[in-house]
């Protein structure tokens, strides 16, 4: 029971990468205009920046992530 609800938290296909991506962008964007309104000046746009370019660097390990697992699955299936 409890591996049929795990396996809905694993993204296996890249349309489900880009939704996680896309997700996670806009909850970084909504967190930046919070530290734009918290922090006036370079220091809001400084964590607005932060915010944005953490989605970047976790979206490209989600999509090599991605590639890599299925390399990896490509062996086993030939065998099969």
């Amino acid at each position: 029971m409890w591996q049929k609800f795990a396996r809905l938290f694993v993204i296996k296909t890249r349309p489900e990468a880009f939704l996680v991506i896309f997700a996670l962008a806009n909850g970084a964007v909504q967190r930046g205009q919070v530290y734009l309104g918290q922090y006036p000046g370079f220091g809001g746009k400084l964590l607005f920046l932060a915010c944005t370019g953490s989605v970047f660097m976790a979206g490209a390990k989600i999509l090599d992530c991605i590639k890599h697992e299925a390399a990896k699955a490509e062996p086993e299936t030939a065998k099969a």
